[in-house]
């Protein structure tokens, strides 16, 4: 499991931690309308999953913005979703409030699903560790980083150039 600590503090991860080569768990989270969505709604897209633990703090602002401002440049087959534990109506507002329309936040409040099925679902804090995945058309599994401190940003260019290998 990836050493994780929020604030220098270690935390306990629950589920278990995915890797490259995986199958993408299935998982069931809302949208900010409250309907469920899961992997298999983006089936045939590459999907770049950005978890944050809370919309409301800098980092996890900072890094949905980044993702929301790259989207657009990664062309139609690929789908950005911002996934945290924030309630689906404090998504919209933050939404709305950036003008973040290239991504679509996903809330993993109600079960911690997916959480628990990609390993980052904090046990201490009920929120979910900082984490980026690239999951290809085929729900394969190519890019993994679990962010080892919390408050730290994760590598936004290795991300996207995992995102942009799948494109070319």
């Amino acid at each position: 499991m990836a050493n994780v600590t929020f604030q220098q503090n270690p935390v306990t991860l629950l589920g278990k931690e995915v890797a490259i080569g995986d199958k993408a768990p299935d998982f069931t989270v809302l949208s900010n309308d409250l309907k469920p969505v899961t992997l298999n709604d983006s089936k045939g897209k590459i999907r770049l999953i950005s978890v944050v633990p809370s919309l409301d703090t800098g980092v996890c602002s900072l890094q949905t913005k980044k993702f929301n401002e790259e989207a657009s440049a990664l062309g139609e087959d690929v789908e950005v979703l911002t996934i945290s534990v924030d309630l689906p109506f404090a998504q919209a507002r933050w939404v709305k409030a950036e003008d973040a329309n290239n991504v679509k936040t996903l809330s993993d409040h109600r079960d911690l699903s997916f959480g628990e099925a990609y390993g980052v679902a904090i046990k201490e804090l009920r929120l979910l560790s900082r984490s980026i995945f690239v999951v290809d058309k085929d729900d394969n599994v190519t890019y993994v980083e679990y962010v080892n401190e919390v408050t730290d940003h994760p590598d936004y260019e290795k991300a996207i150039e995992a995102v942009k290998k799948l494109t070319e």
